[in-house]
């Protein structure tokens, strides 16, 4: 398995990760069995990154995830999230320690590597968004104390929110990460938005973030299952899935979708999964595509397409004629 560099934390991460989270299930739903089965594979694949988050299953993911580490005991690199919620403003220092020390509990762990926040990000004031003002002033001076303690080793965000806001946090140069949405159906982050596109504009965001030397969790890698070009779903996976920046819905998702299916008809994958995966590990500012599974099988085709590279460059000159397409 390809290793990649996080960003400024120079920490070795595989060019896949594991997600933990609801939408695969995995680790959620999936029986104790099932997930020691699926961590123990991803290890043997040489995959090392891990992601989870205290909402991932109402703490389930955690504690599912910090019962096959103490069994497994691997040498892997653990990120976890915290949210900080509206009534939780005026106290945010207290509410970060207190979301940490709740993971850790849940993990079994004295640490984490990496601790990112999982609010979005924008001016407008809502609840469960924080404006880039407290972000800056307030969560980064309290995660910089959980560093100082040594109870974590890097922080950083999921960027999702405003355009303008996300751009002005990364481009203040003090996070170590972020997690970008980054997808066949959405590749705004990587460069120009196109004509027509229903998904947000995150407006090169991975130039912003490589600019800042930030490391890059590749998030919606699959737009929650859309890119599978199939509604249906597994049993353990969610039973239905918010887009995020991509579409209206799912059913639209998983209809654009196919129009990628031209990349395995010319040969250049050998599935639409293959073509997505391989698509944004293409992107050499992406340190790990972050996948959720639901099955040792989606664990085992994940692999293999991260095995067999980037897409070709001919792959990606014919992605701009099907993104032109009209709805």
């Amino acid at each position: 398995m390809e290793r990649r560099v996080l960003g400024r934390t120079g920490l070795s991460v595989s060019a896949l990760g594991f997600g933990c989270g609801d939408v695969g299930g995995l680790m959620v739903r999936g029986t104790p069995a099932e997930q020691e089965r699926g961590v123990a594979r991803a290890l043997e694949l040489g995959i090392n990154y891990f992601d989870t988050a205290p909402s991932y299953g109402s703490g389930e993911s955690e504690k599912n995830l910090g019962r096959v580490l103490r069994t497994l005991r691997p040498d892997i690199v653990l990120g976890t999230k915290f949210r900080i919620a509206g009534e939780e403003r005026a106290r945010i220092g207290l509410a970060v320690t207190a979301s940490l020390e709740a993971s850790l509990g849940r993990l079994g762990l004295d640490r984490v590597d990496l601790f990112q926040l999982h609010n979005l990000v924008s001016e407008n004031g809502q609840d469960r968004v924080l404006s880039p003002m407290l972000l800056l002033d307030e969560v980064v001076p309290a995660l910089e104390r959980l560093k100082r303690q040594g109870k974590i080793r890097f922080f950083g965000i999921t960027a999702l929110g405003d355009t303008p806001a996300l751009h002005s946090v990364i481009d203040a140069r003090v996070l170590d990460t972020a997690q970008v949405c980054y997808n066949l159906l959405n590749p705004s982050a990587g460069g120009a938005a196109r004509p027509g596109s229903p998904g947000q504009d995150f407006g090169e965001l991975l130039r912003h973030t490589k600019a800042s030397s930030m490391g890059v969790i590749g998030i919606r890698a699959l737009a929650g299952g859309a890119l599978s070009g199939v509604e249906t779903r597994h049993r353990v996976a969610i039973p239905s899935v918010a887009p995020i920046a991509s579409g209206p819905d799912y059913a639209a998702d998983v209809a654009r979708a196919r129009r990628f299916e031209a990349l395995v008809r010319d040969g250049y994958a050998d599935s639409l999964i293959d073509a997505a995966i391989r698509f944004v590990i293409s992107s050499d500012a992406v340190s790990t595509a972050l996948v959720g599974y639901s099955s040792l099988e989606h664990l085992e085709c994940a692999a293999a397409s991260v095995e067999r590279g980037p897409l070709p460059k001919a792959a990606l000159d014919r992605l701009t004629a099907i993104w032109s397409q009209k709805a």
